[in-house]
């Protein structure tokens, strides 16, 4: 075999076998094909497309490229969640702890942001003193103690992915659903976990902008996930505008504290209770999806939740005491306010602007390279559908750079349309793929 071939075959339109994937994904990881031969070939890929099999197989030799998880020392059905990304997505920081309050095992590992989208990592590591970086040992001990365990993927966790995803973001072959379904489902499994909830977004800020393509690449991710033995489901959601009102690393910890506390936005607690839901259910405990809801509200209520987050927090070296005291998060030093020109009511909030916005605040990343500021981001004072009045705040601006804060108040300007008629608010979950009807009940 070679590349040559390889590329000249997908180019062409034919199917590759199981063995010339593998082909690349080894000899890439390697350093043994050249960057120019594997864009070439993702771009064969992006335009000719991959059938089911090859996008299996591509995802297995992903899965295999570097080290896998063994999470059988752990007892009980571990349950893995991802999002495919969005602006203001923090419910991993609420769904865990609710879970594994619940009984299910979270042994989970997460990634830092690139772009408008947040990373779990960089909003934990905005908690003073949190370490995200663990021992194989102590990490799988952590969960078998208290529960709960969220640290960053590691460096020898699908190492084929982790280069092609550089290499597609500079190439514009990105956005194609065997390479995004590959990229994610070969974390997922790699990772170790029994069964896997996704949380597939849907909108202006994510990377299926209509509820057909998320529902295709839902389709295929569950499709992977039981192929490779995992119980999986995946829900579409919407991000057509931002989740929650906090969009920033140490603003969303706080913001899912409060969520924690029963006091956080009606869409980030919808969602949250959701996703958990699911997770109770498909981790064994809970009978029916909505048992399943009824014992997320339960520990939610009784504060349980937001002590298992807490103790999550003194097990990774943080301090437990930010539960009670925002002030020892990251500070800023530079602050500003967005107005509503007209009254009416907010009929749109563009959350591609907002996720950019929020990035320009020195919150988010353009290349994997660049330091974050824990403490930028935005506070969104208004949501689809709210009344407003001229004058009104609709959002406010954190940071510690001047220039940065005001480039992010410009590009968030045009993610605010207010009309004159009543709106209604998107809704929020579309549709779950990988669960009948009778295992809802």
């Amino acid at each position: 075999m070679n590349m040559n071939d390889i590329i000249y075959k997908k180019r062409e339109g034919n199917s590759l076998a199981k063995e010339e994937i593998e082909y690349f994904i080894n000899g890439y990881v390697k350093d043994e094909i050249p960057d120019y031969q594997a864009s070439a070939l993702l771009m064969a890929i992006y335009f000719m497309q991959m059938d089911k099999r090859e996008t299996f197989e591509l995802t297995n030799a992903m899965r295999y490229s570097g080290d896998t998880i063994d999470l059988s020392g752990i007892s009980g059905i571990k349950v893995d969640k991802h999002s495919t990304g969005g602006v203001g997505d923090k419910t991993t920081l609420i769904v865990a702890p609710i879970a594994s309050a619940c009984g299910v095992p979270i042994a989970k590992m997460s990634g830092r942001g690139l772009g408008f989208t947040g990373g779990t990592v960089d909003k934990l590591e905005s908690i003073p003193g949190f370490r995200t970086s663990l021992e194989p040992e102590e990490f799988l001990g952590q969960v078998n103690d208290i529960g709960i365990s969220v640290i960053g993927q590691t460096a020898h966790i699908t190492p084929a992915d982790k280069k092609l995803y550089a290499l597609r973001d500079v190439t514009s072959t990105v956005d194609n659903f065997s390479l995004i379904a590959s990229s994610i489902m070969s974390k997922k499994l790699a990772a170790g976990s029994d069964a896997i909830v996704l949380d597939v977004k849907c909108g202006n800020g994510a990377f299926m902008e209509n509820l057909s393509d998320a529902t295709v690449l839902g389709n295929i991710m569950t499709e992977i996930g039981e192929s490779a033995g995992r119980k999986t489901v995946a829900v579409i959601t919407d991000m057509s505008q931002p989740l929650g009102k906090a969009i920033g690393n140490s603003l969303e910890v706080i913001e899912s504290i409060e969520t924690l506390k029963g006091k956080g936005p009606s869409d980030i607690t919808e969602l949250a209770i959701y996703l958990s839901a699911v997770m109770i259910y498909i981790g064994g405990k809970a009978d029916s999806l909505e048992e399943g809801r009824l014992k997320a509200e339960k520990v939610l209520e009784s504060g349980e939740a937001l002590e298992k987050f807490r103790e999550m927090i003194v097990a990774q070296g943080g301090q437990g005491e930010v539960i009670d005291d925002y002030s020892l998060f990251p500070r800023h030093s530079v602050q500003k306010k967005i107005l509503a020109k007209d009254s009416g009511y907010v009929s749109e909030i563009k959350a591609r602007n907002i996720g950019l916005a929020s990035q320009h605040t020195g919150a988010g990343r353009a290349t994997k390279e660049d330091d974050i500021d824990l403490s930028a981001g935005i506070y969104l004072y208004k949501k689809v559908g709210d009344r407003v009045v001229s004058g009104d705040v609709l959002a406010t601006f954190y940071g510690n750079d001047k220039l940065k804060v005001a480039n992010a108040v410009k590009e968030a300007e045009k993610a605010f349309i207010i009309t004159t008629k009543e709106v209604e608010c998107p809704l929020l979950i579309k549709k779950m793929i990988g669960m009948s009807d009778e295992q809802k009940e």
